[in-house]
């Protein structure tokens, strides 16, 4: 082979191997909001039917008589605490328009149960001020222990002096434990819809457990048949993934089910 045919060939695969990467980022952007094309996830998402204009929360008007009113909520979570898929818009902020109450979110997407480095729930909670006063602390069950195939571990128990954080159990146990010295208020975990998977299925089970255990609050969306029993068409609506729900899913799906939990919850 020649000189001039060898530079050639490479050219050609350098020229491919460009195209590749770039492919790439366009994809990472668009479904996850990668830079250097973070952007495309964004319209990408605001494209959606149910993330249309409409569903803004600042259309919601309040309730009338809500015993939430005039509270101050704290939620700890990730993806779905934010609102990941529908442009940081979640559940939280609707609960907030139509039940008037304070609340601080403290969500990061991607984030674990398990205290695994700086961002996770523990870590994150930590950092939040203890002079703070909240009459209620609600925490997301993360997905993202299941989809990182995180240990379950096993519960430890009231009476336990330590908590193994490095499984999802230790975690679970220690958050309700720090919140309560911190900030002496009641615990509410919540669960994501129906989705197939085998770990998260696992993680509520343990959880009901550990409720019963430590006398939490478990607003459980997973196992609620009823609740999971909409339509196609709604689905294609209320969801932009199996796990994240648009601003419709959480205002027309979820928010109504939350509420219902909490205000038996807080009387």
């Amino acid at each position: 082979m020649t000189g001039q045919k060898r530079a050639v060939i490479l050219s050609v695969l350098a020229a491919v191997l460009l195209a590749a990467v770039l492919a790439g980022l366009l994809v990472a952007g668009s479904l996850w909001g990668i830079p250097p094309f973070g952007g495309l996830m964004e319209k990408r998402l605001s494209r959606l039917a149910g993330n249309g204009e409409e569903y803004a929360a600042e259309h919601v008007l309040p309730l009338d008589g809500s015993p939430l009113k005039g509270k101050r909520i704290a939620f700890l979570g990730s993806s779905v605490t934010y609102g990941a898929s529908s442009l940081g818009t979640s559940f939280v902020e609707y609960l907030a328009a139509r039940n008037d109450f304070i609340y601080r979110k403290e969500a990061v997407s991607g984030t674990t149960l398990v205290d695994n480095g700086e961002n996770s729930y523990i870590a994150r909670m930590k950092r939040m001020d203890r002079a703070e006063e909240f009459d209620l602390f609600v925490v997301q069950l993360s997905t993202n222990d299941a989809t990182k195939h995180e240990p379950l571990g096993e519960m430890a128990g009231k009476d336990a002096e330590n908590y193994d954080t490095s499984t999802v159990c230790g975690a679970i146990e220690y958050i309700i434990g720090y919140v309560r010295k911190a900030w002496n208020c009641p615990v509410v975990f919540y669960t994501n819809a129906y989705y197939e998977s085998e770990n998260y299925a696992a993680m509520v089970a343990v959880l009901g457990r550990i409720a019963a255990e430590y006398g939490i609050g478990v607003i459980d969306l997973y196992t609620d048949e009823a609740f999971n029993a909409i339509t196609d068409e709604q689905r294609s609506l209320y969801m932009a993934d199996s796990i994240h729900p648009t601003k419709a899913g959480y205002l027309l799906w979820w928010t109504p089910k939350m509420e219902e939990y909490l205000y038996a919850f807080v009387r």
